[in-house]
């Protein structure tokens, strides 16, 4: 259940050092022969050694290829929104091959828009941020207030012409290719004009998406109905040991892009499935896009976020808008004039996964309003559209678990999430994201029957089982470089596991490094002997 299937390494040690593997008995261990010891031990291992069933990973089974669904999203859309369904674009997958790499159809892009109409931004809005643009920078070129913009000349040279005739704008140098090389600066009027645009609003970058564009898009990019197979998740959970069943129940799961509620006791990885479920949707997810900002209600909101959106595009924006810090030439100049690219506006991205813990609150899911610069910050679910969105130790954030589950029914339900502007007035946006709910605690203590029936997925990740245990182990020594020894296993299973304590699986990662530490305390080497176990199970699981 190893991505990759890797065998565990179990090197033959010299004489005097398997002599001392587990030689002699832990103080207080039974002595006796009889039933519950441990079989007697040889004074030292042999050079080889005959295969051992809790070394030996447990077949995957056969894998199946994954199927397609072609989704359509909730007619609520198009009453919200006012936009028509229309089913969702994927590639086949091969079949008859195997592959390593799942191949995901990507998102299809957003076109370039031909004219201020397809752009969606009205004439006060692209002229406000081309003044704002002048009034920081003093004087542009036309390609460079249209690449500031991320917008093709044509779409703001009707702006110029409107602010050039209304004596805010005025040329001091140009040449024969036309606006698109001529150099502008602010009048007195247009220097009045910037500082009144920049008192409504300081926004300054690519100009904004409309909402409708927003919607349509997220629809298009949705998570829902996204291609898993066996073999892609088992890449992403290469770090980890997955039993079969329990990949039975995830690729489901995220093949519905519906929510998933991850319960059981601390300890057996239920954090490191959910990043690894993270992990499948980046890596095998396909691209998605992603706007600069959106625009609604006269308002902006900012989406972008490049400490969470993992950006693929940057060699097509080098072509397309040129290098900004050298002199403009005409090849630069007709780069932006073309329209048959995608809209500059947006950004091409992994799919994102966004991680909260104890410190998420009601305040981080709407938008955050910054009354000195007058622009919005979206909230972090909206960041996380087309992607992941993961609650971890989910009953023990700051905010409780009722008010959080209440402020999210609706939205698991109609996919549908409702924002509140500085001005109380709210409007509809996409939650169009899988979401994960982590929690070690009693899901019957946290939310009630109507929440869980929003949860489309319970999957319960319990104790290991002694194989599942014992490759556990086996992945931890060869992940630390350490010689695995299966006696260690059943030494932790004769004094700890077979008389009370269950066990866990970040047991080993947990044992191992304090038997790092010891071993780097006394310069000694690296070796699991009876003595080295015992001192780190004694400091491990002792009673407090």
């Amino acid at each position: 259940m190893i991505g990759g299937n890797p065998q565990p390494s179990n090197p033959g040690l010299p004489g005097s050092l398997s002599q001392s593997l587990f030689g002699s008995v832990l103080p207080g261990a039974p002595t006796s022969s009889g039933a519950g010891a441990p079989p007697p031990l040889p004074p030292s291992r042999p050079a080889l050694t005959p295969p051992n069933p809790l070394t030996t990973p447990l077949p995957l089974g056969n894998t199946q290829p994954g199927f397609r669904s072609y989704t359509q999203q909730a007619d609520l859309y198009a009453e919200l929104f006012g936009v028509a369904n229309k089913p969702r674009l994927d590639v086949p997958t091969s079949s008859h091959k195997p592959q390593s790499r799942l191949k995901q159809a990507n998102a299809p892009a957003p076109t370039s828009p031909r004219n201020l109409k397809d752009s969606g931004l009205s004439v006060s809005q692209v002229c406000d941020l081309i003044l704002k643009q002048l009034y920081l920078h003093g004087n542009l070129m036309g390609v460079e207030i249209a690449r500031n913009a991320r917008l093709p000349f044509n779409v703001i040279d009707e702006c110029l012409r409107f602010l050039k005739e209304d004596h805010c704008l005025e040329v001091s140098s140009g040449d024969v290719i036309g606006r698109v090389s001529y150099r502008f600066s602010l009048t007195e009027t247009g220097r009045t004009r910037a500082r009144e645009a920049f008192d409504f609003c300081r926004y300054v970058g690519p100009a904004p998406v409309p909402l409708e564009q927003y919607v349509e898009q997220c629809r298009r990019q949705a998570v829902t109905g996204i291609n898993c197979t066996q073999d892609a998740l088992l890449e992403a959970f290469e770090d980890l040991i997955i039993a079969p069943t329990l990949l039975d129940e995830l690729g489901p799961a995220v093949c519905s892009g519906k929510s998933i509620f991850l319960y059981g006791p601390p300890g057996n990885g239920k954090s490191r499935i959910a990043k690894g479920l993270g992990r499948f949707l980046n890596q095998h997810g396909g691209e998605i896009y992603v706007p600069y900002a959106i625009h609604s209600e006269n308002s902006i909101i900012t989406i972008f976020d490049p400490s969470l959106h993992q950006t693929t595009d940057e060699e097509e924006l080098r072509m397309l808008l040129g290098d900004a810090n050298q002199t403009e030439t005409q090849t630069d100049i007709g780069r932006l004039l073309h329209e048959n690219h995608a809209d500059m506006r947006w950004r091409r991205v992994r799919r994102p996964v966004v991680v909260t813990g104890g410190e998420l609150t009601l305040d981080m899911l709407d938008l955050r309003f910054n009354k000195q610069s007058n622009f919005y910050t979206g909230p972090l679910q909206l960041k996380a559209n087309s992607g992941v969105f993961m609650i971890d130790d989910f009953g023990r954030q700051i905010v409780s678990p009722k008010d959080l589950l209440n402020r999210w029914i609706l939205p698991l339900e109609e996919r549908i999430d409702y924002v509140t502007l500085a001005t109380g007035k709210k409007f509809p946006v996409p939650f169009e994201l899988l979401i994960i709910f982590s929690t070690n605690l009693e899901p019957a203590h946290l939310v009630d029957d109507a929440f869980l029936r929003r949860i489309r997925h319970k999957v319960k990740i319990d104790t290991p089982s002694r194989e599942l245990f014992t490759e556990i182990f086996s992945l931890s020594c060869e992940q630390k470089n350490i010689a695995f020894e299966p006696r260690a296993v059943e030494f932790l299973f004769h004094n700890y596991y077979n008389v009370g304590r269950l066990p866990r699986s970040s047991d080993p990662r947990d044992l191992l490094e304090i038997i790092q530490a010891i071993c780097r305390f006394r310069n000694q080497r690296m070796v699991l002997t009876q003595e080295l176990m015992a001192e780190a199970t004694h400091r491990f699981f002792s009673k407090l």
